[in-house]
Parts: structure tokens; C-alpha cells; sequence
């Protein structure tokens, strides 16, 4: 691969702010685990599905970006034609397709978790269990191991590539169109309990409630969209016209974007959610004495 002086500059810039977000990714969601871990006051399964989400943003900044890191640096020296080089890419892919396609269905499950909370509110602890959280989130990252396997060799690359922006367009329309349904619903009960005034301060402390989680999982929702369909919009225009569809230099950017997702949502939970702020404060109030 030869490497021009602007394409020199692009990728160290590149390598340095990536290996910059593999730490901020690491240090916020090791902190946001911790906090999970001390916070009381969210449901159980709303935690479970948040600490799912949480890990495998911990998992981008441990695993995928460092190789990421490891592969400019290989294309900054001209050092690709190695078996190396040819490892690093395909563990890359791997482990960032299995993280990503975990973090993509992880939002999608907050998203329904949200929005049987909201119209279910009454028999939410009925439907939505313990057990069945758990079990739907290892039904959700061993369904995201099976799409990382490599599968081009027998399977054509546009039947393959086709069906992930199937399962993409299908999954973001649907928590769109949940969202839409959330926020009316939220309206609805807020109007009914102000014009009523017989609910009493139990039931709009509820409200009240079941609206902060839906706004603090939609920002998390729009966070992710902003990361990711820059990349699933470059995929699509490559599945349709091919690699020379999309200049080169633009996949580093959109793959920095969609790692950036890893570090902002700590910093969501922290800013929308006040168990997890509080517990984030303890845990620094205690590790930094400076700031007692």
C-alpha cells in the first residue's frame, strides 16, 4: 500500500486520536460497571441490558481499537504485505463485528425494554423478568458471534453484505417507529394525570420515572444512530457500486465515529440517569481524595 504525504497525515491523526478513545473507552465504562454495581434504584433487568451495552463498549476500547491502532500504524510504515497484517485484519473484523452487532442490538433491546415499561407499565414485572433479560441478552450476543464469522468464502459477499443492511434498516426503523409509540404514550399518561389530578403523587413519581429512563435510553438511541449510519451508509454504497464507490480516506473517519459511540455512552448514562451520576461521583468522590 502506498501511502501519500496526505494520506500520511490522515493516518496518524487517525492513530493517535484512536488510541486517545481506546483509553477514554476503557477508564468511563469501567466506571460506568462500577456504578451499575452500586446503583439501587434501577430495575434489574433495565440494569442487565444496560450492562450489557456497557461491556461491550469496554470491549471496543480493550480489543477492536488497539488492533485498529496496530493496522495504521502497519499502513503508516508501508508494512502490509505480511501475514501479520493480514491476521490483525481479519481478528480486527471479527471482534469489531461481534462488538458492534452487540452494541447495535443492545440499544434495540433498551428500546423495547423502554417501551414495555411505558404501555405495559401495570404488568411490566410480569413480562419482563429477571430470567427472561438474561436469556434474551445471551440469545443477542450469540446471535452477534454467528454474524462475525466470517462467512464470504461460501456465502456471495452482496447476499451476505444484503442481509446485514437488512437486519440494520429493520432494527433502526423498528425503535424508531417504538420511540414514537414511547413518546406518545408518555404524553398521553402526563395529560390524563394533570387533568385528572386523582392519580395521586405515587402514581406521577412513576410517570415521572418511566419518562426520565425512556429520554435518557432515546438519547443513547440517537448517540448511536449518529455513530453508526455513517458506516452502514458507506457499506451500502459499496455493496451497490463497489469499492471504488467510496473514496478510501473516508472509511478511517467513519470507523473513528462509530468507535467514538463507546466513550460518549458513559458519559450519556452519567449526564440522563441520576442513580448512575450519583454512584459515578461516590466512586471518584472515593479514588480521588482531592475531591471530598
Amino acid at each position: 500500500m502506498q501511502v501519500s504525504e496526505g494520506l500520511y497525515s490522515k493516518l496518524v491523526a487517525t492513530c493517535i486520536f484512536n488510541a486517545f478513545l481506546s483509553y477514554t473507552a476503557i477508564v468511563l465504562n469501567i466506571l460506568t460497571i462500577q456504578a451499575l454495581r452500586r446503583t439501587s434504584s434501577l430495575p434489574t433487568p433495565l440494569k442487565t441490558l444496560l450492562l450489557s451495552l456497557t461491556v461491550s463498549d469496554f470491549g471496543v476500547g480493550l480489543l477492536v481499537q488497539p488492533l485498529y491502532a496496530a493496522i495504521l500504524v502497519m499502513q503508516i510504515e508501508e508494512n502490509t504485505e505480511n501475514y501479520l497484517y493480514y491476521a490483525l485484519r481479519i481478528t480486527h473484523s471479527i471482534q469489531g463485528n461481534l462488538l458492534a452487532f452487540a452494541s447495535f442490538f443492545g440499544v434495540v433491546a433498551l428500546t423495547v425494554d423502554r417501551f414495555l415499561a411505558i404501555h405495559f407499565h401495570l404488568r411490566y414485572q410480569e413480562l419482563v423478568t429477571q430470567k427472561r433479560v438474561v436469556a434474551v441478552v445471551f440469545l443477542l450476543w450469540m446471535l452477534s458471534a454467528f454474524l462475525s464469522i466470517p462467512m464470504s468464502n461460501w456465502i456471495p459477499e452482496k447476499v451476505l453484505y444484503g442481509t446485514y443492511a437488512t437486519i440494520d434498516a429493520f432494527c433502526i426503523i423498528t425503535s424508531g417507529l417504538l420511540y414514537c409509540k414511547i413518546y406518545a404514550a408518555v404524553r398521553r399518561h402526563t395529560n390524563q394525570i394533570h387533568a385528572q389530578r386523582v392519580a395521586g403523587n405515587r402514581d406521577m413519581a412513576n410517570a415521572a420515572r418511566l419518562r426520565k429512563t425512556a429520554v435518557s435510553t432515546f438519547y443513547v438511541y440517537v448517540v448511536f444512530l449518529a455513530c453508526y449510519v455513517p458506516v452502514f451508509c458507506l457499506s451500502f454504497a459499496t455493496l451497490i457500486g463497489g469499492l471504488t464507490a467510496v473514496p478510501f480516506d473516508m472509511w478511517y473517519c467513519v470507523f473513528t465515529l462509530m468507535y467514538l459511540n463507546s466513550s460518549l455512552n458513559p458519559l450519556i448514562y452519567s449526564w440522563k440517569i441520576r442513580g448512575i451520576r450519583q454512584a459515578v461521583v461516590g466512586i471518584l468522590r472515593n479514588t480521588l481524595p482531592s475531591l471530598h
